[in-house]
């Protein structure tokens, strides 16, 4: 039985918890570090290692690290919601700049194999379509001006003490585990858990905008093997789905799987790249990809999921540190 050991931070949250389970299979021992501001204890397997804390505890890393020897570490800890950061610019770099630094040194002073990096294709900000790994970054929130500049550190960390890494760029990841109680984030849990509720659905602008949309079912997997491919370190990845949609399609989708007539509500456009979707090619020259679940698929999955988790209540974001132009809805 493979005995090394592996760090998962936000392993309690949708996409970390999907990747500590497939480590799980890959017979990994795993220990899962999240504070729980985004995730639950309910999405961990019994077999994790739970420790409730946060990255931005040096002291705690200090102490996990010395104990836990860490072959691993696969770092998914952060506040993702990309619209909000505008707004949240210290919170934002406290918790996805400072809290990965810590989390980089640790590994360097406990010679860790590999760091793997949940990235975003925020880092790209609008630009030639698709984005690609060969393209310079040009973020326009500060969420991915954060994940942009831990990029940055590991291929400094890499070059200074040769901590190899691998950076995934992840977009507009959905499936069972989504946090369906953040307004701020995650757009087909937040259609979904208004439907429970039969309220509206609340759109930015025209609803023109596109993403596509990824199922992580599809993402998890990849991102959990991706340290047994050795030619993979210290290069980026996009990873996702290849067809794009816009918000109004998906309403259709999201409504049809969970068999319930809805409507949107139109609300004033934030200020967010419209049309946001990724070029895979690189990663299938790395990966043996299989055929990516379809939206549909993926949409019926989750809203069967939604339906037996139920309605989860909203919480008010208590960290707002710039209130002008923020959205109204969101005040």
């Amino acid at each position: 039985m493979n005995q090394e050991n592996v760090l998962v931070t936000g392993g309690a949250g949708f996409m970390g918890s999907h990747i500590a389970d497939e480590l799980l299979k890959l017979e990994y021992k795993v220990v899962v570090l999240d504070d729980l501001s985004g995730g639950f204890t309910d999405n961990l397997s019994e077999k994790v290692e739970f420790i409730e804390g946060s990255i931005t505890d040096i002291k705690l890393l200090n102490k996990i690290f010395e104990k836990c020897r860490f072959d691993y570490v696969f770092h998914l800890a952060a506040y993702a919601a990309e619209g909000l950061s505008h707004f949240i610019k210290r919170f934002n770099y406290t918790n996805n700049v400072i809290g990965s630094v810590n989390l980089i040194n640790e590994s360097v002073n406990h010679d860790v194999k590999c760091f793997v990096f949940t990235s975003s294709i925020a880092v790209y900000g609008t630009n030639q379509l698709p984005m690609r790994e060969d393209m310079i970054p040009n973020p326009e929130d500060s969420y991915g001006i954060a994940k942009l500049a831990v990029e940055k550190e590991l291929a400094c960390s890499k070059e200074m003490f040769d901590l190899d890494y691998i950076v995934f760029r992840p977009h507009n990841v959905y499936g069972e585990r989504q946090n369906l109680g953040d307004k701020y984030r995650n757009v087909v849990g937040i259609f979904m858990n208004n439907i429970m509720q039969k309220k509206s659905l609340p759109v930015f602008g025209d609803g023109k905008q596109a993403r596509a949309f990824s199922y992580i079912g599809d993402i998890a997997p990849i991102i959990a093997q991706s340290i047994k491919n050795k030619q993979c370190y210290n290069e980026i990845f996009n990873i996702g789905a290849d067809k794009d949609y816009s918000i109004n399609r998906l309403i259709g989708i999201v409504s049809k799987a969970m068999g319930a007539e809805v409507q949107a509500e139109y609300l004033p456009a934030r200020n967010e790249v419209k049309y946001s979707y990724s070029d895979h090619t690189k990663l299938r020259e790395y990966f043996d990809i299989k055929k990516e679940v379809s939206i549909k698929d993926g949409i019926s999955r989750m809203a069967k999921w939604a339906k037996k988790t139920g309605i989860r209540k909203s919480r008010e974001f208590s960290h707002i540190e710039i209130r002008k132009n923020l959205p109204p809805s969101w005040r």
